[in-house]
């Protein structure tokens, strides 16, 4: 027979490996806007985009931090 082990996973370092995902998908998501927020013409189009962006991944944030469990947190991941 075999020997069974039981893995624990700290949630601790499991919330800081989700929001490193989640600022790197919302930094994927300003790129294109943080050019077009120069752009005079197409600045408040894009300001209004990246506040749109803002409250996504503050929701996320919120999310992450009250989870406590790691299925919570790949329920809310980017």
């Amino acid at each position: 027979m075999g020997v069974f082990r039981v893995i624990t996973i700290n949630i601790d370092k499991a919330k800081a490996i989700a929001h490193d995902a989640r600022r790197v998908a919302r930094a994927a998501e300003f790129a294109p806007l943080d050019i077009k927020a120069t752009i005079p013409s197409e600045a408040t189009a894009a300001e209004a985009e990246r506040q749109l962006i803002r409250e996504k991944y503050a929701v996320m944030q919120t999310a992450m931090n009250s989870a406590t469990t790691v299925d919570e947190l790949k329920r809310v991941m980017p």
